[in-house]
């Protein structure tokens, strides 16, 4: 079982080896890049690789780890106590199975994406260890075990927005995405728009850049935010001259998709006002 990117996904070969690393060692694979390089895609497109199922947690900053493994329903069970519904007598009608939990009793192996766990308190990471390590956790309520009839392939996603527990780092594989150069950039974008006309990428990828490396830019656009850029100017049909500097507009065309903060338009506001002044 080997993951060696698909037609939809552009995967340089650090990130296949690492995918196919973290497989053999039957450990989680942390992934780790700038939002928007394409970390949570990495497990939809390994799962629909290798005809695996995908299921997805979705990590906010309330999610407590408990939440993955299951959630007992108390309030509804004293509901029901009251109401004299017989149900009552059977705790397991008031557990409800998390995503691990549903991943763990899945009759295939497939693949578990926990995805952004860095927006979590820090305490949640050390509080799946365990159940991630030995593929197994307790409840309490019912005194049963619940182990992972096949071991699901973890994929674990981070923005970098907090340092995340030693102990925890030295249960995964881990991968750093970095920014795609020119060349592998032009072919992530030949995959999403095919045909798309040589002269509008180059011209669009060259301005692309030159704004990611604008001193002074307080958030850099991300590989997403380039293809929703480069789709709106090829859906504006705008003249690639334009992207070229020969307008004298104050600001990117259509910078919208890729300025997402005041600070940045009003710093390419000032440098336009600078360079015609200059001029």
């Amino acid at each position: 079982m080997r993951f060696e990117g698909t037609s939809d996904y552009i995967a340089e070969k650090d990130l296949t080896t690492a995918v196919n690393a973290a497989i053999a060692l039957e450990r989680p694979l942390l992934v780790k890049g700038e939002p928007g390089t394409g970390k949570t895609e990495l497990a939809k497109q390994i799962a629909g690789s290798l005809g695996l199922k995908l299921i997805e947690w979705h990590v906010k900053s309330t999610t407590k780890a408990q939440q993955g493994l299951y959630e007992y329903d108390a309030v509804s069970r004293l509901r029901d106590s009251q109401l004299g519904d017989e149900r009552v007598h059977d705790v397991k009608n008031y557990i409800r199975p998390g995503k691990l939990w549903e991943a763990f009793t899945a009759d295939e192996r497939l693949v578990l994406l926990i995805d952004e766990v860095d927006k979590a308190d820090i305490e949640f990471p050390n509080d799946l260890l365990q159940e991630l390590d030995k593929m197994a956790f307790h409840v309490y309520e019912t005194g049963e075990t619940i182990e992972a009839k096949h071991r699901p392939i973890v994929i674990i996603t981070s923005n970098n927005e907090k340092e995340l527990p030693d102990a925890f780092l030295r249960r995964c594989f881990f991968h750093y995405i970095s920014f795609p150069d020119a060349e592998t950039l032009s072919k992530i974008v030949e995959v999403h728009y095919p045909g798309i006309k040589k002269r509008m990428l180059n011209a669009a990828l060259t301005q692309f850049y030159e704004i990611r490396e604008t001193p002074g830019l307080k958030k850099k656009p991300s590989t997403s935010e380039a293809l929703d850029w480069i789709r709106l100017l090829v859906a504006e049909d705008v003249d690639p001259a334009v992207l070229r500097g020969e307008s004298e507009n104050a600001l990117p065309k259509l910078h919208g998709a890729l300025l997402k903060n005041e600070q940045d338009v009003h710093l390419f506001e000032r440098l336009a006002f600078m360079a015609r002044r200059g001029g």
